[in-house]
């Protein structure tokens, strides 16, 4: 039966026609694969698993206006979650709809090259009613900071802003809001913070007596947390981040691209050289989001969405977070959708993510769970309470699940959950496997990004207008000695004491070239910053 048939069959309210000498359909699989059966375009994810049997005529779709609603996949290590995520990009791609993905274990570089037959393929292909064919997507490569194979992706401390900088530097609430304080001085008075010696150089001048005054109309700084932030700076630049951030910045409108045959480009960023440092990745992606919210326009309910960003690894940016953290998390993900967004969480439990951000996300693809210890018990029975009613004992078929079979439920076009569906997944057309270091250099280097991202460069921002500021005038030539006039002194002239040298933090704050600077009531340029729910900043380019 094709998907025209069982869309018609929905919308009627009658059952699907069988084809000759099929088997009928169990009467629950048919109210199921009913609540699947979509008039509109949809993505195709397998096949009703349902009493032990895969049944191909009951196909379990996803309608593409409603992936800007969010969704989570979950599972196991080694369920096939990643799998999942480039069957979902490759039909996204083919809609014209851009993707995003974080590659964190460096196993999804092949979505841009054809598949490969063979005999697993064929046989799920058979299983689930798939004409397979290989495909490759259009694709873009990025790296943070360049470190790994792909473009490197930057982006300057000013945009990053204070509260995504005070997650990455493990900094408390009373320093966080220090520190936003010090990014407010800095777009006030226009000492742009591009990379991280920028920051440096005006904390130090903020703990000085001139500093201190400066701030004192808007609360201080005191020299305990200044430190701290110093300190925490200091060790984050001997891990190497320095490398992601700076300038030329990234524009996450990169992101919003489609091939010249109309398909959407599918942006992977490459983090294996960086799964060390996961808080790093995980709040730059939150920063690629924050930045998407604050440049695009709104748009309402679309007929698909202008992007989907996967966003793997999601416990990392939740772990320790704040509440104030965890609300713009929230308020994000709740008002990004009307600007044409659609958000997948990914992550190995639907506990991993709070409950306030797990009630956005209307479409869920649930693989296989293990219950080897308590605490697994526990999550497990957690996940079978976020699911709808069905007549699937979940928890028995959570944990029986093979690899590439999930629980399904998804908005209908209606915006209602769908009937809990087992489901055997399709094979994706892409190449199940990373490219080759060879052919991932080659499409970064062929890449038109790469010319506009890949230089660094270190132009003057606050720490040279600082440095500047604090470098003594020119030598000028000795004034002539004047004779004191006489009978002035009494005969007490003594030789007076040489002069201390002043040190740096006094040459800064002293010259009349700094004060200026300082007392200034900002430039055009630092009235421009406008930050967004993460203190984000972007000036328009």
């Amino acid at each position: 039966m094709s998907d025209g048939e069982t869309a018609r069959s929905a919308a009627t309210g009658t059952a699907p026609e069988r084809p000759a000498g099929a088997p009928a359909l169990p009467q629950e699989a048919l109210e199921i694969a009913a609540g699947y059966a979509f008039a509109g375009p949809a993505l195709d994810l397998g096949a009703l698993v349902w009493d032990g049997s895969c049944l191909p005529d009951a196909q379990i779709r996803v309608p593409l206006p409603m992936l800007n609603r969010h969704g989570l996949v979950a599972g196991a290590t080694g369920t096939g979650k990643t799998k999942t995520l480039q069957l979902i990009a490759e039909q996204l791609s083919e809609q014209g709809v851009p993707v995003f993905l974080a590659d964190v274990k460096g196993d999804v570089s092949g979505v841009a090259a054809p598949g490969e037959p063979g005999a697993k393929v064929r046989e799920r292909a058979g299983e689930v009613g798939q004409e397979w064919t290989p495909g490759g997507c259009p694709a873009e490569f990025y790296a943070l900071g360049g470190l790994g194979h792909g473009v490197p992706v930057r982006a300057t401390v000013t945009s990053f802003g204070p509260v995504l900088l005070s997650k990455v530097l493990e900094l408390n609430r009373t320093q966080e809001q220090s520190l936003g304080l010090i990014f407010h001085y800095a777009d006030q008075k226009g000492l742009e913070l591009v990379d991280l010696k920028d920051l440096r150089a005006v904390v130090a001048f903020l703990v000085s007596d001139e500093g201190r005054q400066e701030l004192k109309g808007i609360g201080g700084l005191s020299t305990a947390t200044a430190g701290v932030i110093l300190r925490s700076l200091t060790a984050f630049e001997a891990q190497g981040m320095s490398p992601f951030f700076g300038e030329p910045e990234f524009d996450t409108g990169e992101l919003t691209r489609t091939a010249p045959d109309g398909r959407g480009v599918v942006s992977v960023l490459e983090l294996p050289a960086v799964q060390d440092k996961p808080r790093l990745f995980s709040t730059f992606l939150m920063w690629m989001l924050a930045d998407l919210f604050h440049d695009l326009p709104e748009v309402g309910d679309a007929e698909k969405p202008k992007l989907v960003f996967f966003f793997d690894e999601a416990h990392l940016l939740f772990a320790d977070a704040s509440k104030a953290f965890l609300e713009s998390i929230t308020q994000t993900v709740r008002l990004i959708r009307s600007k044409g967004v659609g958000v997948f969480f990914v992550t190995q439990t639907p506990k991993d993510v709070p409950a306030d951000v797990l009630a956005q996300l209307g479409n869920r693809v649930q693989h296989a769970l293990r219950a080897f210890t308590p605490d697994d018990q526990k999550a497990l029975k957690a996940t079978v309470k976020t699911f709808p009613d069905s007549p699937y004992d979940l928890e028995e078929v959570l944990m029986g699940l093979g690899t590439g079979e999930a629980v399904v439920t998804v908005l209908s076009e209606r915006g209602a959950p769908t009937p809990v569906a087992v489901t055997r997944l399709r094979a994706p057309r892409s190449l199940m496997g990373p490219l080759d270091a060879g052919a991932l250099d080659r499409a970064v280097e062929e890449s038109p990004a790469y010319g506009r991202y890949a230089q660094a460069v270190d132009r003057e921002s606050a720490y040279e207008k600082l440095t500047a500021a604090s470098a003594p005038p020119p030598a000028s030539a000795p004034a002539p000695k004047t004779e004191a006039p006489a009978g002035r002194s009494g005969g007490r002239d003594r030789p007076k004491a040489p002069k201390e040298e002043p040190s740096m933090v006094e040459q800064v704050v002293g010259s009349g070239m700094f004060k200026s600077l300082a007392r200034s009531v900002g430039t055009q340029l630092g009235r421009e910053i406008t930050r967004s729910l993460f203190g984000t900043a972007r000036r328009r380019r």
